[in-house]
């Protein structure tokens, strides 16, 4: 078929722009969310304490990975990706407009409102650009999805100075009203050129002419929509008083006692032959990396947002810049260097030097645990009584971000490599499951940056980001050190990836 967008199809352009204001809001918003809890109510801010915001900051990442697998099957059983999409759309834009609102109900509805929107579009629109090739374009559908990620990072680079300004400067409501103004605009972009789609992600996975599953797949959803407004309702009346800290730390515990148990299903009940289970293995190992990775990665949003907030000068040339649009050096950071690294990795590989998939690995961790080993030495800045300059947390992101190029595109293909065949979805699922872990662990860590404690021993940064980078170096470490087994276990499952 041809194209008019960058010698792709039509409706790529409408698929880009559409994810592009989605991941404006998203990121737009998440650059506010802590700095908005925690801030007194005398400026605006909800007055939450460190504990309490970062657990609500890290439930709600959390949410975002875990209802991906909610929406997916909305969209293969009800809906059909492309109105999933929309109607993900839509509920995210009604979450940011009841931001506007300052009751604290509204608060938490319109969290809740985002993350069931996101589960719904964020897994959905990314199959809906596959549906756009021919099963055989393999590089061409390559290339369509490396364009796609372009729009994601252009929409996380741009958010944070628009949502930044306004909602640090001016009012937080504004800013998250920013932030649903981008979504507003991808939903109308949307459906002016969603023409451009054809035929493509209209009908869903089932049979249309099913109507037994289709009558159980609407009472599913009925039941769970049930379930859902009786927690909300219950919540608005008072009747239930949620505890975030408990929340998030149950939460961690039931994640890694779930993928715990389902490993050892797979491993000891599936009856999967030695290679398959060798497979597994690996998958398991890097589960572990991931979790650990994203327990600092994500911590972006988390403590070093607020140690952007509270111990970085953020004055240039008389102008107090908003702590939160150094959030937007992650972002151009992937669109400068991801194709770097990706030509490097092709020009290791034709002199046979491209390092084997547990190396890179432990690259991404190692990347990460220095950008918390330089976070340490910007912390004494603050024993010293000073402000830190932006370019520690600059430098910090640039490092963090080489950490998640080296580790997550190629964790995601080695998962897709050595699954079992028929447990391949399910296990993708899992490795999201060590993404939403991850993130859940950087908000819970995120409530020791405790002002208070802080400001009476200053040292309590330091240790924090120093077991932070011991933790995360130990872990790398271990993984390099068992790269030789690794690869025996890798080998036996497939090629050597």
């Amino acid at each position: 078929m041809k194209g008019n967008f960058f010698g792709h199809p039509k409706g790529l352009a409408t698929l880009f722009f559409t994810e592009m204001w989605e991941r404006f809001s998203y990121y737009g918003m998440r650059a506010l969310l802590l700095l908005y809890m925690v801030t007194s109510v005398e400026k605006g801010g909800l007055g939450f304490d460190e504990k309490t915001g970062g657990a609500i900051y890290g439930l709600y990442t959390m949410f975002v990975y875990l209802l991906a697998l909610p929406g997916g099957w909305i969209a293969d059983n009800l809906f059909g990706l492309r109105r999933t999409v929309l109607y993900g759309a839509c509920i995210i834009a009604v979450g940011h407009l009841m931001l506007l609102f300052t009751f604290i109900q509204t608060f938490f509805l319109g969290l809740l409102f985002i993350v069931i929107g996101t589960g719904m579009l964020k897994p959905n629109i990314s199959s809906l650009v596959g549906e756009l090739y021919h099963p055989d374009e393999n590089a061409r559908r390559d290339a369509g999805y490396s364009i796609f990620f372009m729009g994601i990072n252009i929409g996380a680079f741009l958010a944070p100075f628009i949502t930044g300004y306004f909602g640090e400067k001016i009012n937080w409501h504004y800013g998250f009203a920013a932030a649903g103004a981008g979504m507003i605009l991808g939903i109308i972009q949307y459906k002016i050129s969603e023409h451009r789609l054809g035929e493509k992600g209209l009908a869903p996975a089932i049979d249309p002419d099913d109507n037994k599953v289709k009558s159980r797949n609407k009472l599913i959803l009925f039941v769970a929509g049930c379930i859902v407004s009786l927690f909300v309702i219950l919540m608005m009346t008072g009747v239930i008083v949620p505890n975030p800290v408990s929340i998030a730390r149950t939460s961690a515990y039931l994640i890694a006692g779930c993928t715990l148990f389902y490993f050892i299903f797979l491993f000891f009940f599936a009856k999967l032959d030695r290679a398959e289970r060798n497979g597994v293995i690996s998958i398991g190992v890097f589960f572990l990396a991931s979790v650990v990775f994203y327990m600092g990665y994500e911590q972006q949003g988390s403590s070093l947002n607020l140690f952007a907030l509270r111990y970085t000068n953020m004055t240039l040339g008389g102008f107090e810049m908003p702590a939160s649009w150094l959030q937007s050096v992650p972002a151009v950071s992937v669109l400068i260097f991801a194709p770097i690294f990706a030509w490097l990795w092709v020009w290791l590989s034709r002199r046979n030097l491209n390092p084997p998939t547990p190396v890179k690995l432990s690259f991404g961790l190692l990347f990460v645990a220095s950008s918390y080993g330089l976070m340490s030495a910007a912390a004494l800045i603050i024993v010293d009584g000073q402000k830190a300059l932006p370019i520690w947390l600059i430098v910090t992101y640039l490092l963090q971000t080489f950490g998640e190029i080296c580790l997550y595109p190629v964790g995601l293909s080695a998962v897709k490599k050595l699954s079992p065949r028929r447990y391949s979805a399910q296990l993708m699922g899992v490795w999201f499951m060590s993404l939403a872990l991850g993130n859940l662990m950087a908000g819970l860590i995120a409530g020791e940056m405790d002002a208070a404690i802080i400001s009476v021993d200053p040292h309590m940064l330091v240790k924090l980001f120093m077991t932070i980078a011991i933790v995360i170096l130990i872990a790398g470490l271990l993984i390099l050190a068992v790269n030789k087994n690794l690869m025996k276990l890798i080998r036996s499952k497939a090629a050597p990836i």
